[in-house]
Order: C-alpha cells, then structure tokens, then sequence
C-alpha cells in the first residue's frame, strides 16, 4: 500500500515494491519490469512519476533499460527471459476471441482506444499497434473519424 501523504516519494516506494518482488523471486534478471503504461494504472500515477521509477532502479542497479524495448532485471547484458507475446499481440488475440464468439459483431465498433487503453492499462501507441495489426490480418476496418469496426465474415483470416 503506498503513503501518499508520507515523507518518501511514490516513486521510490514504487522502486521498492519492485525490489521486494526481485528479491523474492518474482522478477528474475532478465525479466521485464512493469512498463509505464502498466505502472500507472496499477498505482494510479503520473507517467512523470512511472519514469522516475525506473530511473531509481537504474540508479540502485537493479534494472537497465534498452530504448524502445522496456526496462529489464539486471545489469546492460543480461540475458533478456524468453521473448513474452507482444502486449499488442495479446490484444489482438483477444479481440478475435470476441469477434470469433459473437461478443463483437460484424459492422459494429470494437471498443475505442480508451477502453482498450483501459482495459489492458497501455499506452495508446500500443493499442494502435493492435488495431493495425487486426486491420492487416482482415479483422477488422477503420473508417476515418467513425471508428474501427468488425470486418465482415470472408474477409477474415483462413484459419
């Protein structure tokens, strides 16, 4: 539980609670720490406040971060664990899963940018990412300044 009105900065306590979990095990070198998008909707902070944190476990030798890629446990080096699924793959695959259920219908909007933001706590760069990726795959369609919507049945993928 964070103390926002005690005397340590969030973001150190943040830091810590990341610590606590590579000491137990829970993070091992290699791993990716939570991003910034994913900090900020677990403790409800500032994307400021998220940067700060993994700069504090830089600073602590903890954590190192590769541009673009995330900030990992460990030192520059470190055997990265094995590749996890694209967050924008994970979306996309459960956007399909609705679609394939019926919960998403042919002709009907796919939830927006900011529910699916919400949702997987994920910066809008990464939803886009998964909406492209459904485009290109037959999924789905975008129709400027309307929204993203359920492709019809035969242009989805061949399974």
């Amino acid at each position: 539980m964070l103390d926002r009105d005690g005397p340590v900065p969030i973001y150190k306590q943040i830091a810590e609670i990341i610590r606590e979990q590579i000491d137990h095990g829970d993070l091992v070198p290699g791993d990716v720490v939570p991003s910034e998008a994913e900090l900020e909707a677990e403790y409800g902070i500032a994307r400021m406040t998220a940067r700060r944190v993994a700069r504090e476990l830089r600073e602590r030798g903890l954590a190192y971060t590769v541009q673009g890629k995330g900030t990992f446990v460990g030192h520059p080096g470190t055997p990265k664990s094995a590749e996890r699924t694209p967050v924008y793959h994970r979306i996309a695959a459960d956007t399909v899963r609705r679609i394939r259920s019926g919960d998403l219908v042919v002709n009907r909007p796919i939830p927006s940018e900011k529910a699916l933001m919400k949702e997987y706590g994920v910066a809008k760069a990464t939803v886009r990412q998964a909406v492209a990726y459904l485009r290109k795959q037959g999924w789905v369609f975008t129709v400027p300044y309307r929204g993203t919507y359920v492709s019809p049945k035969e242009d989805w993928p061949e399974d």
